[in-house]
């Protein structure tokens, strides 16, 4: 569960740095590399979606969201990166930080968010994986990483093709 001192509010331009550094920690450098990345360096973030969490002055895990185009749709988001500092591990900030992004896309009018993960931990918050081949990205990935979640029942069977960042 969450402690009632964190403190979730959207990202703003002075978090950066302790962002880069909490990626830095938690992905090292081969992030860099990532399929998910390369798609997220072509778009730009959706503010209203990303959040940070914080212990005092603490950054103590964040959420993002980059706005994709599948096919000729664009009302679907690319979660990541979801980071969550080892200290704060395993005590619902990742949970918490997902379940507002989520609830805010969906108000927004986004009607599918996906994400290169593990199926495990996601599928709580209904993602499931995406059938091979239907939505492909600039680059390798496992296809039983490629997760969706529909934030409109029955989203998912409505996009299909080639996945590109939207600045």
């Amino acid at each position: 569960m969450t402690d009632p001192e964190i403190l979730m509010r959207p990202e703003r331009e002075e978090d950066i740095q302790a962002l880069n550094d909490l990626a830095a920690r938690a992905f090292g450098p081969g992030r860099f590399a990532r399929t998910a990345h390369r798609v997220r360096e072509s778009a730009s973030v959706v503010e209203a979606l990303s959040h940070t969490a914080w212990f005092g002055d603490e950054l103590a895990g964040s959420i993002r969201f980059a706005p994709i185009q599948i096919g000729e749709r664009s009302d679907v988001l690319l979660l990541g990166p979801l980071m969550v500092d080892a200290k704060w591990a395993g005590k619902g900030y990742g949970r918490a930080l997902i379940e507002k992004g989520l609830e805010l896309a969906k108000a927004q009018g986004f009607t599918l968010v996906l994400l290169v993960g593990d199926l495990p931990y996601y599928k709580r918050f209904g993602f499931q994986r995406v059938p091979p081949g239907q939505i492909v990205l600039p680059g390798p990935v496992d296809p039983s990483r490629l997760l969706g979640v529909e934030l409109s029942p029955g989203a998912l069977k409505n996009f299909e093709g080639s996945v590109k960042g939207i600045c």
